[in-house]
């Protein structure tokens, strides 16, 4: 007997039982007409599904044709539906309705390792223009924060110890760099060229965060975003530079 004719004649023996024609039995049951109608009268082309079979099952308990179904290799597959010979007391191999009292856990996917990279404070009191710088570095007793390793490899391929970042005080870069941001420094690129990138200076006793531009007569011309701040030129042993601003992280 295949599967869609043993599908039949359960609907048939559980129509007799309850005494109920199949349309209404589907209603008892709070399935759609067609979902009985079909496979009683032998049109179906798949087999009754779990959810269908759930329903009969909770709305039917004591129908005794249970004991002798066979449900699909989908349904049996089904965490809604209990396996033959798995309910506890049970021997005969018989289908028994499912236990309601402990649904299966929720699968959970492991938890993703994310590498952190510890990245150093350099403290020169950088004030984007405004600041002067009276303390060394000393990287020891410098604060840290941790960094995402694949979003700093994004970023630039220098290693941990050639990044340093500060904290932006003033408005003279804004609108790219604003007070309180934090910039990430690095000082593996010292020596390139300028070309108005973002450079941590000291000029004039000053750490300041600036774009730089070289000038034909060997001097670098210092200059802010913010247009109300005048360039300032910077001539041989005036200006030192740190290192290059690659990231800004602005707070929201």
């Amino acid at each position: 007997m295949n599967g869609l004719e043993q599908d039949r004649r359960l609907l048939q023996a559980l129509c007799e039982f309850a005494g109920l024609a199949p349309s209404r039995l589907a209603v008892e049951a709070g399935l759609a007409a067609t979902t009985i109608l079909r496979p009683f009268n032998g049109t179906a082309t798949t087999r009754l599904s779990a959810p269908t079979i759930d329903k009969l099952r909770d709305r039917f308990p004591e129908f005794p044709g249970w004991a002798d179904y066979s449900p699909g290799a989908a349904a049996l597959g089904d965490e809604r539906i209990a396996y033959r010979g798995q309910q506890q007391g049970d021997g005969s191999g018989r289908l028994l309705p499912r236990d309601r009292s402990n649904p299966p856990a929720p699968r959970q996917r492991p938890a993703k390792h994310i590498e952190l990279i510890e990245v150093a404070q350099i403290d020169l009191n950088f004030g984007l223009g405004g600041a002067f710088m009276d303390q060394d570095i000393v990287e020891h007793q410098a604060e840290r924060l941790t960094f995402p390793a694949a979003w700093l490899r994004q970023i630039t391929s220098s290693a941990p110890g050639d990044l340093y970042w500060a904290r932006g005080v003033g408005n003279s870069m804004e609108p790219a760099i604003g007070d309180g941001d934090v910039v990430l420094i690095d000082r593996s690129k010292v020596g390139s060229s300028f070309g108005d990138l973002y450079w941590a200076i000291a000029y004039g006793q000053t750490g300041m965060i600036k774009r730089l531009r070289p000038m034909p007569d060997g001097s670098v011309k210092i200059l802010s975003d913010n247009t109300n701040v005048p360039p300032e030129i910077a001539y041989d042993g005036e200006l030192h530079v740190f290192g290059r601003v690659v990231a800004v992280v602005k707070r929201v």
